[in-house]
């Protein structure tokens, strides 16, 4: 199996980046934060966005929430205050085995190349 560098996690993102992360225009980031009490990222002395690794789970959260599951912004409201951590677990699975997936569908196509 090839070595694989380990990616340095940045301490700060900017919602440009976040944006890119979730593939969502950066207004809607920003109007899910007058939503969300969970979403406040800092801000830098100019009054940029600085999110933190803990600021993109919350966003996934709300993501997975409103875009996956089909959530309205209120009812995402009240899964997040009363089961954050039921569905942050669920979002970590889903994400492990996307990414176990993702392994296996890499190894099949390295098995067809080579047949």
């Amino acid at each position: 199996m090839p070595y694989k560098e380990k990616e340095i996690e940045k301490q700060y993102y900017s919602i440009g980046e976040v944006a890119a992360i979730f593939d969502v225009a950066p207004s809607l980031i920003r109007f899910w934060e007058t939503e969300f009490e969970q979403l406040r990222p800092k801000k830098s002395k100019k009054g940029n966005r600085q999110y933190t690794q803990k600021d993109i789970e919350n966003l996934r959260s709300v993501y997975h929430l409103v875009k996956e599951r089909g959530y309205t912004i209120q009812g995402a409201k009240e899964m997040m205050k009363n089961k954050s951590v039921q569905t942050k677990d669920k979002i970590e699975i889903i994400q492990s085995l996307e990414k176990v997936r993702e392994f296996l569908v890499g190894i099949k196509q390295q098995l067809n190349t080579k047949a």
